[in-house]
């Protein structure tokens, strides 16, 4: 099964993105490594979740969230790639954020579920270093952001 029929099998699908006009990039290639920029749970330009976890956006809601981050991730590296997904050879990194409520201490639970998509759709070279932060807030009030670094075959 390719990397496409495991994001199926998984139950998503890319989006369709186009690179904007923005002071910087959603993603940087340089040399065999790919770093995409911290996405958030946006889908068809809109944020699905916002607010902090767990007083506005449940655990379990997060997680999703942070799948989704995950499919806007993979979204710009088929763009980065010129579509070959396959190129990726490796996770090298993964960084998530949690917007969380006051005295809550678990971002790293809802970042699980970013590493875990990543395992199930790239196996063995989904295995990758981490950081999972809570935080006071994140761009447009959403509760998770996620960015990834991967490394390419030439």
């Amino acid at each position: 099964m390719n990397l496409y029929e495991r994001i199926g099998a998984a139950g998503f699908e890319l989006p369709n993105l186009t690179v904007g006009a923005a002071p910087f990039k959603p993603f940087k290639v340089h040399g065999n490594t790919l770093i995409v920029s911290g996405q958030l749970p946006v889908k068809a330009g809109a944020p699905v979740w916002v607010g902090k976890v767990p007083s506005d956006v449940s655990v379990d809601d997060a997680r999703h969230a942070a799948r989704l981050c995950v499919m806007n991730i993979l979204g710009w590296a088929h763009v980065a790639t010129g579509g070959r997904l396959e190129r990726i050879e490796s996770v090298l990194r993964v960084g998530g954020f949690v917007a969380t409520s006051e005295g809550f201490a678990d971002a790293p639970s809802i970042v699980n579920a970013a590493s875990e998509l990543l395992t199930q759709i790239f196996g063995e070279a989904g295995e990758h270093a981490r950081i999972a932060i809570g935080v006071a807030s994140l761009p447009f009030n959403a509760p998770v952001e996620v960015e990834a670094t991967f490394a390419l075959a030439s």
